[in-house]
């Protein structure tokens, strides 16, 4: 197999190492920017994969013996590949997957993915981490992992400038920013910025709910639900304040709480300019200028553009009434109300 030069602005490890000034897509590689990635040596594989779609593989590589100089330097210094990364292209670019799993017959690209795939089934977790212990099946997972004890985030979003410490997780977030949502649910048409949130909403039409609670027998659709249901049970509140020591089982309830203390309202409505800690705030306010009234009453079909307001609404027609006045027994079925008659006693007793 020939040697392979890189074409199109992309360049390998050896490049990067030689020619620390060298561009990557008209992006310097001495911050080891791409499109908003920050890219480490080690994950240049990941990256490579990532550029495929962006610039196409048959465009990014070059038969060496055409002897194509890449126009880096001023004396054009001819750049190389390694040899396994050779490989790994030429396979790539051919779509050769030569090496099949025993197993479960599964194909792949290189012999050594095929070796970190073959731990799926025995099991073999090599690689283990000297702070806390925890194993992987690869070397990648284990150094990814070591970033949470390092505090290391390689990947800098370039909108707003937040740190990631995986790849991955930086190409989620850009979705924010652009608004892309490439995974469409068949059943409905819903779209949705990652694989698991749609993989999550199938189960909407399966009614799979496959994370079962040992305690009380309670199922979820996403594993992350299940956790938090747990907390329940445990009566954790893990997650507290540093301002003023109130503690929530959830870590999305402190982020809002902590809103309280900065005075930040990052939700602002686009008609009036009026801002929210919340978004569900926000959306519940955006109900005044459309008019849409969404939640509607089963009982007598009167709508409301509220579901607390709906819930008060109902106890209507159920005779619920929740809150009780602990002076003289008397049930109500606002809070409100219940105050307002509160008010009552204070004043027979001032």
């Amino acid at each position: 197999m020939g040697n392979l030069a890189l074409e199109g602005g992309l360049c390998g490890p050896e490049v990067l190492r030689t020619n620390p000034g060298q561009t990557l897509c008209g992006t310097d590689v001495k911050s080891h920017q791409h499109g908003g990635e920050k890219l480490m040596r080690r994950d240049w594989g990941k990256a490579l994969m990532k550029n495929c779609t962006v610039h196409a593989l048959e465009k990014a590589f070059k038969c060496q013996e055409a002897r194509k100089d890449f126009p880096g330097t001023s004396d054009h210094v001819q750049h190389q590949v390694k040899p396994q990364m050779m490989e790994f292209v030429a396979e790539f670019h051919n779509g050769e997957k030569r090496f099949k799993c025993n197993e479960c017959g599964k194909l792949f690209y290189r012999k050594s993915r095929l070796a970190q795939h073959h731990r799926v089934h025995t099991g073999e977790k090599p690689y283990e981490c000297s702070e806390c212990g925890k194993v992987f099946r690869c070397s990648s997972s284990l150094a990814i992992h070591r970033r949470i004890h390092t505090g290391e985030r390689p990947y800098e979003c370039r909108e707003c400038g937040k740190f990631f410490r995986q790849h991955s997780q930086l190409v989620v977030h850009q979705r924010i920013h652009t608004g892309a949502r490439p995974y469409e649910c068949s059943e409905c048409g819903k779209t949705f910025s990652t694989k698991t949130k749609l993989d999550q909403h199938r189960r909407v039409h399966t009614g799979e709910r496959p994370y079962e609670c040992g305690e009380c027998g309670r199922t979820y659709t996403c594993k992350r639900m299940l956790i938090q249901h747990q907390l329940v049970h445990t009566g954790e509140w893990p997650h507290e304040c540093s301002e003023c020591g109130k503690a929530f089982r959830y870590m999305a309830s402190l982020v809002m709480h902590r809103r309280i203390h900065s005075g930040e309202r990052p939700y602002e409505c686009n008609e009036c300019g009026k801002s929210f800690r919340q978004r569900a705030h926000l959306q519940v306010h955006n109900r005044i200028h459309t008019g849409a009234k969404t939640f509607e009453c089963s009982e007598c079909g009167k709508c409301f553009s509220q579901n607390s307001i709906l819930t008060t609404h109902q106890r209507v027609h159920t005779g619920e009434r929740p809150y009780k006045c602990c002076d003289c027994g008397k049930c109500f079925s606002q809070k409100s109300t219940l105050i307002k008659h509160l008010n009552l006693h204070w004043r027979k007793v001032t």
